[in-house]
């Protein structure tokens, strides 16, 4: 197995414990959780327009959290982000993300959406 793949493996069995989540749950995972959600929101390209506690060009992660903290908005945030749209955060308008894959972009949404 590739050095490349044997990593991918790795974070995807690091990152299965978020796919078990429920949407808004406390998200109770070590640092190592953490920083392989970054990788994978790195990997996605994600962190160019977004980071976790600062807005950037799109929304802090936090605050969308917040936003939708207690609502079932899972599929319509996935649909979201692999579509791409706009006016919910302002007049930007975020760019369809499907290079990075449903289940990837499931896994990231279920993280976000559990941070406190």
């Amino acid at each position: 197995m590739q050095r490349t793949n044997m990593k991918r493996a790795a974070m995807l069995a690091v990152t299965l414990f978020a796919v078990g989540l429920p949407a808004g749950a406390a998200l109770a995972a070590p640092a190592a959780d953490h920083a392989a959600m970054l990788e994978l929101a790195d990997q996605s390209r994600c962190l160019t327009c977004h980071d976790v506690d600062e807005t950037v060009r799109g929304p802090a992660w936090r605050d969308v959290a917040k936003r939708y903290r207690g609502q079932d908005v899972e599929e319509q945030l996935v649909k979201k982000v692999y579509e791409g749209g706009g006016g919910v955060w302002g007049n930007d308008s975020m760019s369809s993300n499907k290079r990075a894959g449903m289940d990837n972009i499931r896994i990231l949404v279920r993280w976000i959406l559990a941070l406190p």
